[in-house]
């Protein structure tokens, strides 16, 4: 039993009144520590929906859940997924009109490719912590939704742009205002879905980057192929940038219409399915949401090794990401094909990644162990650049294939996303490991398109071979974080195995962060 200091286990009238009475008496009792609650009594949205129902059971059953996780899958997925390919084709739409006549047409001359396709990342960093503090503070898919409305507006602007100072400006605010998409869906997925349902659905949505590059590199190559015969009014790479841009914002309108904040105001849902909705999640030990700002889940995220350890990845893992993103017509072109013959092989890369992040979400879904399977699609991009630097120049196929391969890469990084939607808990402290990973993955980016250095080309090899090394790295920073994680999961089994322990009701709704809760359980 811990001190018998009175002090210890006294409430004022006004605590004890915002604050659920078996808490209360696990304070007075001395089950509890008295810091939880100074923490936690402004407990997750979640609580609402059980208010007045203490001590009741609500049992879901199997039929009744696989009902509700098929409606909600209908109901969020599709939308997600389109949403988040034309994240990615949005800010890649640069490189197909880089074999498009963009760089004669707005005189880029030197580095100043390099520097548009850094441009939007140092816009995405500078937005990054704040966008996800708004996607805390205001609501979730109202905010999310006016981010992806005005970023398609900001990408059809970019057809108007005359000189690299304009593409500048446009790409900056690309970033500004792309940078709430993937913390946004992160915490989507984490406050409608199971930690056993999460990995699978954030490898679907992940991989419509994939299904973005081979639909962008079909209507680019279309594009070009059409004005080169029957040339238009404007030149080809505008009306790219047009297209994608008008079909984002009005994307984004039906998303407005389409996606809830959370359980409590879906549309689509009875009231009694909201419950539900929020009881079958109760497994997560996270609750839906939380706008209250907290700052020593702020602090606890920035000492928590864990937190480190993902940020690292994210850095080292989109230095290669940043370079292929924005190069990868240029390096196909390296391998002896035309500018439009860039814009159609590159499609097969798509396909790579999708199939790569479905099947690796679901295995690694189904075996309970997402870090050691993600690791399948990082080795084989490893494969594929070893490929391109050890293959000779005749060999264009095999360096393509090579290519290919590396479009497996993103698995690790889908993996680890999911991870912080699963094994960080405390909104704030959600929230902030998000934004920092977002910027050791925007940090990357920006580093990434620099090591394709002019001098290089057309081969690229110092680029190809920092690519190799930064995905070696990756490699052990992952048996790192798989081995933390299973430490801490030991160390809470005899947290809870002491005779002393006593497990709170609604334990899972007092947004306690993944450190301090006992129940809580990191997944691998």
């Amino acid at each position: 039993m811990a001190s018998t200091d009175p002090e210890k286990y006294s409430l004022d009238h006004e605590t004890e009144k915002n604050i659920s009475e078996p808490l209360a008496d696990a304070i007075r009792q001395g089950s509890v520590d008295k810091k939880i609650l100074q923490h936690s009594h402004d407990a997750d949205e979640a609580m609402k929906a059980f208010q007045g129902a203490e001590g009741q059971v609500i049992e879901i059953d199997a039929a009744t859940n696989k009902r509700l996780l098929r409606r909600i899958d209908w109901n969020l997925m599709p939308i997600m997924c389109i949403v988040y390919g034309l994240n990615y084709l949005d800010k890649t739409t640069i490189s197909y009109a880089s074999v498009m006549g963009i760089q004669e047409d707005i005189g880029l001359v030197g580095d100043n490719y390099q520097w548009l396709g850094s441009m939007f990342y140092f816009g995405y960093l500078a937005w990054e912590y704040p966008t996800s503090r708004l996607l805390q503070r205001l609501p979730l898919a109202k905010y999310s939704s006016f981010c992806v409305i005005m970023w398609g507006v900001t990408l059809a602007c970019f057809a108007g742009v005359t000189n690299f100072a304009g593409a500048v400006a446009v790409r900056f605010f690309l970033g500004v205002l792309e940078a709430a998409v993937t913390p946004g869906f992160a915490l989507l997925t984490s406050q409608w879905y199971t930690k056993a349902e999460q990995g699978t659905r954030t490898g679907i949505w992940f991989s419509f980057n994939g299904f973005a590059q081979i639909f962008g590199g079909l209507v680019a190559y279309g594009i070009a192929r059409g004005t080169s015969i029957h040339p238009a009014a404007i030149a080809g790479w505008k009306i790219v940038f047009l297209l994608t841009g008008l079909l984002t914002a009005v994307i984004g309108v039906i998303f407005l219409f389409t996606v809830p904040d959370n359980q409590l105001n879906a549309r689509w849902l009875s009231k009694e399915d909201r419950i539900l909705a929020i009881e079958r999640i109760r497994v997560n030990q996270q609750g839906v949401g939380n706008k209250h700002f907290k700052w020593y889940q702020l602090r606890e995220a920035l000492v928590d090794p864990l937190t480190w350890a993902f940020v690292f990845y994210a850095l080292v893992a989109d230095i290669p990401n940043g370079g292929i993103t924005n190069f990868f017509n240029q390096l196909i072109k390296s391998f002896g094909y035309t500018s439009q013959e860039s814009l159609l092989y590159a499609t097969p890369g798509g396909a790579v990644e999708v199939v790569a992040l479905i099947v690796c979400g679901f295995v690694g879904d189904h075996y309970k162990n997402r870090i050691l399977v993600s690791t399948s699609g990082l080795l084989i991009a490893i494969l594929g650049m070893c490929l391109i630097v050890g293959l000779p120049l005749s060999n264009d196929s095999g360096r393509l294939a090579g290519y290919y391969l590396t479009q497996a890469s993103p698995t690790p990084f889908v993996a680890f996303l999911s991870l912080i939607s699963t094994n960080v808990a405390g909104y704030t402290k959600k929230t902030t490991v998000a934004a920092l990973y977002l910027i050791g993955y925007c940090v990357g980016n920006i580093i990434g398109p620099q090591t394709f250095r002019p001098k290089d080309g057309p081969r690229y090899v110092p680029a190809e071979i920092t690519i190799i090394v930064c995905w070696g790295v990756c490699l052990i920073d992952m048996m790192f974080i798989y081995w933390y994680c299973r430490r801490q999961n030991a160390k809470k089994a005899a947290v809870r195995a002491e005779p002393s322990y006593v497990k709170l009701e609604n334990q899972e709704w007092l947004d306690l962060t993944d450190r301090e809760n006992p129940e809580f359980v990191y997944s691998l």
